[in-house]
């Protein structure tokens, strides 16, 4: 599972950041309103942390922004703001819950499990046109249709779906498909995003994978179907 923090206090994020990972989480971590904007547009992650005071756009204009783009990602609200009206503002903003700093650990936790649980099938299963992935045995299946994909098919499958309509670099795939320290390059993002369309192609899906120079890819669905 995957989240993204956006904290501008760096010592409290990196903090948070540790115990999300001891926990299994896969955590991502920026320190600013617009990057957090951009980063949570990917729509890769499974839950949002989302502070409401930092530089350059304030956690209510990001979750307004997000939840203006149908973005469903449940966000985590943390602030130093726990008046009712700041804890009103920020659940009208697009925030699934808002826990007040400062905070209990054990409290934390127990709201990021409740806010994934709330996902119910996209925790095992992601759809899009008449197409799903299932996240346990990594078939992708149309119309009756199935077919089992690699371990990086599988990644880079699921990254897609996660972002649909919005594109995702070659450089993101590679670093989250292939890691930081590979020395793949994107000649394999290019190799394998071949290997999904003859597969999404095979089971009669109705999913394209379009590419955009320089922006990388994204998910369409077609009219046919």
């Amino acid at each position: 599972m995957k989240i993204l923090i956006v904290e501008d206090e760096q010592l409290l994020a990196a903090s948070v950041g540790e115990l999300l990972k001891k926990k299994g989480f896969d955590v991502e971590i920026v320190h600013d309103g617009e990057a957090g904007l951009q980063y949570a547009e990917l729509g890769v992650y499974d839950l949002i942390i989302l502070d409401v005071m930092m530089p350059k756009m304030d956690g209510y204009e990001v979750a307004r922004r997000l939840r203006a783009k149908h973005l469903g990602t449940p966000i985590l609200m943390l602030t130093a703001k726990s008046a009712l009206d700041d804890r009103v503002t920020g659940l009208n903003a697009g925030a699934d819950y808002y826990l007040p700093k400062p905070f209990d650990t054990r409290e934390l936790l127990a709201c990021v499990n409740a806010l994934l649980r709330r996902q119910g099938s996209q925790v095992n299963e992601l759809a899009y046109g008449n197409t799903t992935l299932d996240l346990n045995s990594a078939m992708l299946r149309c119309h009756g249709n199935e077919i089992r994909l690699s371990a990086k098919e599988f990644d880079m499958m699921r990254l897609l779906l996660q972002a649909r309509e919005h594109n995702v670099s070659k450089e993101f795939l590679l670093s989250r498909v292939w890691g930081y320290d590979s020395n793949a390059v994107e000649n394999h993002v290019e190799v394998y995003i071949g290997f999904l369309r003859k597969k999404l192609a095979g089971i009669g899906s109705n999913i394209r994978i379009e590419a955009i120079r320089r922006l990388g890819y994204h998910l369409e669905v077609s009219g046919d179907d």
